[in-house]
């Protein structure tokens, strides 16, 4: 918390700037541009609790600025392959940087969902190959090629409880 003679202690919060901003520049949708005009604008605020903000606006949001939805398996399901889409478009043009960008997305979601998905009762058991090795999420959650069927897999998972 800011100290009573601060500079920081008179300036607007987070939320309230993203208002500001949103009401004077009224964008249609959060593309790259804006999501860098305007993290930028609110520096210093983390790229997730930004999106969490961007999004809670129902303003239509771009992929990877998008990020990772994990409420429901249907918002992870399609983010994945948002990502996906993403991801392969940025290898095919070359850009790796965004590339790496998209990937760090979904491993970083993924970790997020094993958590979860580890206090679940639909874990399956663990073969001796998963003690030995980590579960297979972790080897294969994090390869593009595989984000959307990881979620299947884990869709079917649930359907069985």
């Amino acid at each position: 918390m800011p100290r009573k003679n601060s500079p920081e202690a008179d300036r607007p919060s987070t939320k309230r700037r993203l208002a500001g901003y949103l009401a004077s520049r009224q964008p249609e949708r959060i593309t790259e541009a804006v999501w860098l005009e305007v993290r930028a604008d609110l520096s210093p605020v983390s790229d997730s609790y930004l999106r969490d903000l961007l999004q809670a606006t129902q303003i239509p949001f771009d992929q990877p600025w998008a990020g990772i939805r994990q409420h429901t398996l249907e918002e992870l399901e399609s983010s994945l392959r948002g990502m996906l889409e993403v991801y392969l478009a940025a290898e095919a043009a070359g850009d790796r940087e965004r590339a790496r960008y998209a990937r760090r997305q979904v491993i970083a979601a993924k970790d997020r969902a094993r958590f979860h998905f580890a206090q679940s009762p639909l874990q399956p058991r663990k073969t001796g190959r998963e003690r030995r090795d980590g579960p297979v999420d972790a080897r294969v959650a994090g390869k593009p090629a595989v984000f959307a069927a990881w979620v299947e897999a884990r869709k079917r998972l649930q359907a069985r409880v």
